[in-house]
């Protein structure tokens, strides 16, 4: 068994041996707990037939841990300066692809595809850059990828939005895309002490599963995001002023609006936080049939 990375000690002989300074605008916040590494690894349900993705694998830490409960880990790194520090400190595991690239910016699907040839059972599990956590999550769910779930580590207020429920102030269009694909929870909260250096909130653990369909059937699934981003515009507007200004062509045709909400059974006087996945699947669908220009 290999010494483990992430320890005080071995994180700081590391970086002090690269001469390593952490770059704010890249988020970096190294963990140095083996044992909430540990747990992260648990809660994904790894067998030697995963196959991982992890996304800014920083010195390794995480990386170690996947790859000894995983067949094979596949991990996003755009920091360049990082690149010689994991081929030193991951050398021990012959099951690591380290891809210098910006996950916002990569063709995962083709990744899966060649990294993942014969894996069915593929996991994301990463301790996330907390300045890009909504646009990453986004992306692997949008994309369609053929991914059984997703363990990632985020900032605790980004956390309680994603497993948010209506009528709380932490709802909004992120719980309900995120919900829309996957069944989600916070399965453990993570004190701000145990990173390299300290960030100044404390982060949480999500678990999203991959639902076999949608939680709702919605007739155009772009619009339906369309609406519920307008819907949460300005959250101390009502539903029917947000969407009037939201949407483009609103204005003209606000009282069409208003009908669509009757239609759809919504009090116009309602805020968007207050409305269920599957109100917001029905106000949409209306939408679409009664204005469909007002996404054009």
């Amino acid at each position: 068994m290999h010494k483990d990375i992430a320890t005080p000690l071995r994180t700081k002989e590391i970086l002090h041996k690269y001469g390593f300074s952490f770059k704010k605008s890249l988020g970096q916040n190294f963990l140095v707990d083996t044992n909430i590494l540990r747990k992260i690894t648990e809660f994904a349900d790894l067998t030697k037939e995963t196959g991982v993705i992890e996304i800014g694998p920083g010195i390794g830490a995480l990386t170690e841990h996947l790859a000894r409960t995983s067949k094979k880990v596949v991990a996003f790194e755009i920091d360049q300066r990082l690149l010689p520090i994991l081929e030193d400190t991951l050398s021990p595991y012959d099951n690591i692809q380290i891809i210098h690239q910006d996950i916002l910016k990569a063709n995962v699907q083709d990744v899966i595809e060649k990294e993942f040839s014969g894996i069915k059972d593929i996991m994301v599990v990463a301790n996330l850059p907390y300045y890009v956590t909504t646009p990453i999550l986004l992306k692997l769910l949008t994309e369609q990828l053929p991914l059984k779930g997703i363990v990632v580590m985020l900032q605790k207020e980004v956390a309680d939005r994603v497993s948010a429920n209506p009528g709380t102030k932490e709802y909004g269009s992120l719980s309900i895309a995120i919900q829309y694909y996957t069944k989600a929870e916070t399965v453990m909260i993570v004190p701000k002490t145990v990173f390299n250096p300290q960030p100044n909130v404390d982060s949480a653990v999500i678990r999203l599963m991959k639902r076999d369909k949608p939680i709702v059937e919605v007739e155009d699934e772009a619009f339906f995001f369309q609406i519920t981003r307008a819907s949460f515009a300005q959250r101390r507007k009502t539903i029917l002023n947000n969407l009037t200004s939201a949407l483009p062509n609103g204005k003209e045709n606000k009282d069409l609006i208003l009908s669509s909400l009757e239609k759809a059974n919504i009090d116009p006087s309602r805020r968007g936080e207050t409305l269920s996945i599957q109100e917001f699947a029905a106000l949409s669908d209306v939408l679409l049939r009664t204005l469909p220009n007002l996404n054009k």
